[in-house]
């Protein structure tokens, strides 16, 4: 039992030793970096202008939308990259599964184009 927990001990010492250095690299600026701001970099910036009106207009909802599209493809390609990988192993069950799960995304993908989610005026 004994030479079992001596395996993990190299991981221990990894996991001990990046914990202290991070921790230094948290704590070591704070103590010797200058804290003395001035209101030019405590101002806000807006592309080179000052800011103007409030932070917290609203958005078109034709943003929010893209993003949820952008999160579909993203999971897809996600999803779709270890699948082609492992195809020739995983077999026809894996394939109908992928095509079940790419069909439920086209759907969406479908409706989201006849809601209009593409158009830009």
């Amino acid at each position: 039992m004994e030479q079992l927990l001596l395996e993990y001990l190299p991981i221990l010492i990894f996991i001990g030793l990046a914990a202290v250095l991070g921790g230094a690299l948290v704590v070591v600026p704070l103590l010797i970096a200058p804290s003395k701001p001035d209101p030019e970099k405590l101002s806000a910036y807006e592309c080179g202008f000052p800011a103007f009106g409030d932070a917290r207009m609203k958005f078109d909802v034709r943003f929010y939308l893209v993003s949820l599209l952008f999160i579909i493809f993203d999971l897809e390609v996600a999803f779709l990259f270890p699948w082609a990988i492992t195809l020739g192993d995983t077999g026809v069950f894996a394939f109908w599964s992928m095509m079940v799960f790419l069909g439920v995304l086209t759907v969406g993908f479908i409706y989201e184009w006849n809601k209009g989610a593409l158009e830009w005026e």
